[in-house]
Parts: C-alpha cells; structure tokens; sequence
C-alpha cells in the first residue's frame, strides 16, 4: 500500500462524514471532525487515536459497504492508527520491526531473554523463596532500571511529537481532568449504557470491563512493584514478602485481572467483525495481549510455587516475558492509550 493511501482515504470518508454528520452524538470522533474544515496526516493521526473502534458508527452508517461511497470509519481510522505508532515511534526501526511480525518478534523476544538469563544465573539448589540466591538483589534492579529508562524515554519522546504534531501548547488542568476521567471509565465504549458494537452489531459492554479487567489489574501490578520498592529502600523488608503483604494482595489482584482482561480481549477478537478493523495490526495486538497473559501467569505461578525448587526456574522465565513486554511497550497497542490521553486532551480544548 502506497504511503499516503491511508491518508488520502481518511480524507475522503471524514468528508463524506463532514456533510453528512448523522454520527455526530456517537463518540468524541465525530464533534472533533465537524471542527476541521481539511483533514492534514497530523488531524487524521489525531482522529484515528481518538477512535475507540467501537463500530457503532459503521453500522449505523447509511454509506457503509456495499454502497458506492464505501464508508468505513472504524477500518480506515485502525489503519491510520497502526500507521502513527510506527510515525513517532522512538528509535523508528524498532517499530517497524515489531508491527510487520509483533507476535513472532515478542516471543522470540521472550525467548532469547529467558535464555540469556538461564546462561547467567545457578539455577540448581534455588528454592525457600529467596529470589535474590538466583539473581542478586543489584544485578536486577539495575538491569530493569536501564530498561526502564529506555521505556519511559521512548514513550516521552513518541508523545512529544504527537503532541507537536497536534499544534497544540498548554494543556489545562481542567481538560486534563476531563480526558482523565474519560480514561479512568472508558467513557466512549460505554455506548450510552448499552455497550458498544463489538465484537458484533449487537451492542455489549464485554469489551469494556475485559479493558478494565486489563487496565486496572496492569495498574494494580504497578503498584505492587512500587510498593515493594518502598519496602525495601525506606523500611530495608527484604523480599519475599508474606501472602497477606501490601505488595502480595495488589499483585495477586493485578494479576487474575491480568489473566482474566486479555484472555477476555483475545475471545473477542477472534469473533470480531474483520470489516471494521486492520488485519495488518493483528499480530501485534495479539503480541501484546498474550505478553500481558504471560506476565500475569508467570508472576502468579512463581507466587504458588516460590518456596518450591521450581522457584528459580520460574523467576527467570518470568523476568524474560516482562522484560520483553516491557520493550514492546513503545512500539504497539500500549502507545495508543497515551495517545488517546492525549487526542482527548485536545479534543476537550478544542471543545471549550
């Protein structure tokens, strides 16, 4: 596909969607569009992170397939989406690589670094719990330090050309807020209280408690981590922690909400409508839903099982998969929750 098609094709429908404005009450979409009079590739990377791809606009759409107009604002918004992650991806050939073979790229990933890691800890003899006897309390945090310093940096310097590209400057407090807000109840996939057309025509709020089985239980997951941090460096508590610890309860929590979003995600998505959507991005949204399965599995087998020989096994292969998620993390669907922070950012500063 030449370059500029997807581009092109956004125009064309979001004109078509201009005059006809039967959408409009939908979701954020559609008020956004009726404020541009041109569609640049910036607008239509900005639209396609706004979107949802709920469906219900398809749909609902009186030009949709098999009329000659062939309107399909969902399929041609996921495209140009997929498109802008590999646009301001940082370092750009990472992103290339991982859209065009996401899910072999992140297994082979996962793979190579449990490998790496089995060559450079003693496995044998690892048990009662203690993490540190297969991998040193310093070789870890500062291994997972770096990468985390290439994460965040990726993903700051892939929103800062989204955001310049957006022609946007101060961001208020109470856009800010409101887009939050948004975020935090998955507001447009809410449908109005009847759920959204996914993965079929028949309305169904599935998709929005599986995103927030998913999004919460990565937020718990986090929290967990942080709050083990606090153990250790402010208290000088030592992991493992006990089952009943502060860091165990948000962890155990975050991970069945891990286990049970994107196994949830992944049933969907293979019953969805393939007409709203881009098959191209399917190996790495499957890439990213299975890593965040994996993680969770991983995590909570090595909780079960630490006091067991299997413990040291289990750690290392849990460590590969996150570290492999975690350099996904800039280069798939992840990015499209900090986009779309930000395209309802705009779109509430628009709005006022």
């Amino acid at each position: 596909m030449p370059p500029d098609e997807p581009v092109r094709e956004g125009e064309r429908i979001l004109t078509i969607c201009n005059a006809c404005r039967y959408c409009e009450g939908y979701c954020a979409v559609f008020p956004a569009v009726e404020r541009l009079m041109e569609f640049s590739e910036a607008d239509l990377h900005y639209l396609a992170n706004l979107c949802h791809n709920c469906a219900d606009c398809y749909y609902a759409c009186q030009y949709a397939p098999p009329h000659e107009f062939a309107v399909n604002v969902p399929k041609t918004l996921a495209g140009i989406r997929g498109r802008s992650y590999q646009h301001y991806a940082w370092p750009e050939p990472l992103a290339h690589a991982f859209r065009n073979n996401g899910l072999a790229v992140s297994l082979v990933l996962a793979v190579s670094l449990i490998g790496s890691l089995i060559a450079a800890t003693r496995l044998s003899g690892a048990g009662g719990g203690d993490f540190y006897c297969v991998i040193p309390h310093e070789a870890m945090t500062a291994t997972f330090g770096i990468l985390s310093i290439f994460i965040v940096l990726a993903l700051a310097i892939g929103f800062f050309r989204f955001w310049r590209e957006s022609g946007e400057s101060m961001v208020t407090l109470v856009a800010l807020w409101g887009a939050i807000k948004d975020v935090l109840s998955l507001r447009y996939l809410d449908g109005g209280g009847v759920g959204c057309a996914y993965p079929g025509e028949q309305p169904s709020q599935a998709r929005r408690w599986f995103h927030h089985s998913t999004f919460y239980g990565f937020a718990l997951c986090f929290a967990a981590t942080s709050v083990a941090a606090i153990y250790h460096y402010a208290f000088g508590w030592r992991a493992p922690y006990g089952y009943l610890s502060l860091p165990v309860v948000l962890g155990t929590l975050g991970g069945i909400g891990l286990l049970i979003g994107p196994a949830g995600l992944f049933w969907l998505k293979q019953r969805r409508d393939r007409a709203t959507g881009d098959e191209g991005q399917y190996g790495m949204e499957v890439a990213f839903i299975t890593l965040l399965f994996l993680t969770s599995l991983t995590g909570l087998l090595l909780l079960v099982l630490r006091e067991t020989p299997a413990m040291g096994t289990l750690l290392v292969v849990h460590l590969g998969v996150v570290a492999a998620l975690f350099l996904t993390l800039p280069y798939g669907k992840f990015v499209h929750g900090i986009y779309r922070l930000g395209a309802l950012v705009r779109c509430a500063m628009e709005g006022r």
